[in-house]
């Protein structure tokens, strides 16, 4: 392989490796070693050249002067973040002996890991590290936090994750954003639609629970009470139904429970559907006419409807309609709730949970994590974190952070920085950032598969995860030689999968030529889904045998009568969750936190736009400025971004959130809290 780290200066390709449906082609500047500019790839098939701000600005993140340059462990109190550096060989030989004794006398069940995509990078954020813990023994974790309750929603109805393909959608007519603030969270999904709609009279319908830059840029923003998208959804189904126009042709050939469903949704008349969605009857005849009449027509389900109590049924339902038209047979048609079905890679070669021998051994879901620390029986008494920062992103954070606290809880953390959840460590790690590491990154969106080839050398004494793992491994005496594999390797046996038709032209040594590879979708049929008919399943038996009902069905939201206001804890446009909070140039972008209200609930309760309010409820508290409006309904309230501590500060939103999880896949409820807000 050419070794482009060791390369001084050139212009070098690359790919985001954030958290973020995108994963946009880059091109990245080096002089004499560093990365002075990067910027889009305009040869991308799909991302074509445009960034967003938070790439744009990478290398502000990479060359910050708080960022990690050699291991530290902690030399005074959990939290207060005061650290001395030490060796590699020191901080390896204290976590290996440490997890040897707690082995010896809890199991090594004491130990759990705690991680997430922090970095996108498949061998970064699922390789050596799952290999290592399957070894190990430890406690697993059930990675829930984002997607996994509406993933399960939608493949009740579809079978996989799969829909259609973002290229095609130049041709769409309608877009309908339901629940993604799409300017900020996938923006080249929202170039394309501005593009359909200038060169083709295309339309673009925002459904959400706040008017951000995506509702502002639309043809036509519905507001609608949180938690109650299913309900309009199945609204509109009745309209779609008792009008005559569905499409009967694609229901009896591709679909199964459409007569059942037709019967079912008589009870979602659209003024009941308007007491509970907040959205006014004519809107909803108006939207269903839209929807009907559209083709090709295209729904972008977005991750804020799953972050609900009832957040699987939602995408569940919201899935159903384009089988109602037979929208999915026009191209550009259909929907998009993720399409990594399309570019599924071995993860048994790669993870080889086969290592784990003791089968029964414990998991805990990620979104509970301040009750594990804080209630399990035994206790978990060792923390490895990496990819992640739990002290500010997990629901209950205040929670997470006194089990963080425990004296007899010993955490390392593997990081670019000094995070929050860092300040509790008793061994910090430096870590690599994605140009400094090989690997390889599937969107969830689009259908291209991207090689990453390190392009800087590795940044002071940081290691990647993968390296640090190997190491460990060593360390615990472990001689597998599945834990000593190189990156390469690792690659070779992720990408050798030939059970997935969509991806079997796909190997390592052809992406290394091309950089980047699309899903062959030719396969793909909607008489051959992996639903247990092979259709799509607008009746669901499945459903059935895990308690739910077999037609979409609207669930209110758990109700909490001492509070108020509905709070969503939304993203904003210049961080990623709590990635970029930390650093000076996007705090600038952003500039402040604020919470949205309605201008009738304000003048209620006496608060004026731009003044300082607490947010609070029985899990903790915030203070706000307040922006003071049209954007939100009456009784909502929804702040952007997760900000970093910051001395005199109280914004730790996720601190108000409920780990309750929702109906589906074990999956977080953010959205689905109350809270009191008052002027201070």
């Amino acid at each position: 392989m050419q070794s482009i780290e060791t390369k001084k200066d050139g212009v070098f390709p690359s790919v985001c490796s954030l958290d973020c449906p995108d994963q946009c082609g880059l091109l990245v500047h080096k002089e004499d070693g560093k990365i002075v500019k990067v910027e889009g790839d305009p040869n991308h098939p799909v991302t074509q050249g445009s960034i967003c701000n938070k790439v744009r600005n990478m290398s502000e993140r990479l060359y910050d002067s708080k960022r990690l340059t050699t291991p530290l462990k902690r030399i005074g109190p959990k939290g207060e973040g005061t650290f001395a550096p030490i060796s590699w060989d020191e901080a390896i030989e204290t976590i290996a002996t440490k997890w040897k004794s707690l082995i010896n006398q809890h199991g090594p069940e004491s130990i759990l890991p705690y991680s997430f995509y922090g970095n996108m990078g498949n061998l970064t954020a699922e390789g050596m590290d799952r290999r290592f813990f399957h070894r190990l023994g430890s406690s697993q974790l059930d990675r829930a936090i984002c997607s996994v309750a509406g993933s399960a929603g939608y493949e009740y109805t579809m079978g996989s994750s799969s829909g259609t393909d973002p290229e095609e959608t130049t041709n769409t007519k309608l877009f309908i954003m339901w629940g993604i603030n799409a300017v900020s969270t996938n923006m080249h999904q929202m170039t394309i639609a501005q593009k359909a709609r200038k060169e083709n009279g295309a339309k673009i319908v925002v459904i959400d629970v706040h008017k951000n830059q995506t509702g502002r840029m639309a043809d036509w923003f519905i507001p609608i009470q949180p938690g109650t998208d299913g309900a309009l959804a199945l609204g509109m189904m009745h309209i779609l139904f008792s009008k005559q126009m569905v499409n009967q042709d694609f229901l009896k050939v591709y679909t199964l429970g459409f007569e059942e469903l037709e019967d079912h949704v008589k009870q979602y008349d659209p003024e009941t559907v308007s007491t509970i969605t907040g959205v006014p009857v004519e809107d909803i005849y108006k939207l269903t006419h839209m929807y009907g009449n559209a083709s090709p027509s295209l729904i972008r389900i977005g991750n804020g409807l799953q972050h609900h109590d009832n957040g699987g049924m939602i995408v569940r339902t919201i899935a159903c309609l384009p089988a109602l038209t037979g929208a999915w047979l026009e191209t550009g048609g259909g929907a998009i709730k993720s399409n990594s079905s399309f570019l599924a890679y071995n993860t048994t070669a790669l993870q080889r949970p086969d290592l784990l021998k003791n089968k029964q051994t414990r998991t805990f879901n990620m979104n509970q994590i301040g009750k594990v620390l804080r209630e399990t029986t035994p206790p978990v008494y060792s923390l490895f974190v990496y990819g992640s920062n739990p002290a500010i992103v997990a629901p209950e954070s205040n929670k997470v952070r006194q089990g963080l606290k425990r004296k007899d809880l010993f955490t390392v953390v593997h990081d670019l920085f000094l995070t929050e959840t860092a300040q509790y460590a008793d061994i910090v790690l430096p870590a690599t950032s994605a140009f400094e590491n090989l690997d390889f990154y599937t969107s969830y969106w689009h259908h291209y598969v991207h090689m990453q080839q390190p392009i800087i050398e590795p940044f002071g004494e940081s290691k990647s995860n993968t390296d640090v793992f190997r190491l460990l491994a060593k360390a615990m005496g472990f001689d597998e030689g599945a834990l000593q594999d190189s990156d390469e390797e690792l690659m070779r046996q992720a990408l050798d999968y030939p059970e997935n038709r969509y991806f079997k032209h796909v190997n390592f040594d052809t992406l290394l030529k091309e950089q980047y590879m699309k899903a062959d979708r030719s396969p793909y049929s909607f008489k051959n889904l992996g639903t247990p008919s092979g259709k799509i399943e607008l009746y669901s038996e499945q459903m059935v045998k895990k308690g739910f009902p077999a037609l979409p069905t609207h669930t209110p939201l758990v109700e909490d009568v001492n509070f108020s206001y509905l709070f969503i804890p939304g993203p904003n446009h210049n961080f990623l969750n709590s990635t970029f909070s930390n650093n000076e140039k996007h705090q600038n972008l952003e500039k402040s936190a604020k919470v949205h209200l309605n201008r009738l609930d304000a003048e209620k309760i006496g608060i004026a736009d731009g003044e300082l309010v607490r947010i609070w409820n029985d899990r903790g508290e915030c203070e706000i400025i307040a922006a003071v409006g049209e954007n939100v309904l009456p009784g909502v309230v929804v702040s952007q971004g997760l900000w970093a501590d910051m001395p005199g500060k109280k914004q730790l939103v996720n601190a108000l959130a409920p780990d309750r999880l929702a109906d589906m896949g074990g999956g977080a409820t953010f959205f689905s809290g109350r809270v009191n807000i008052e002027k201070i």
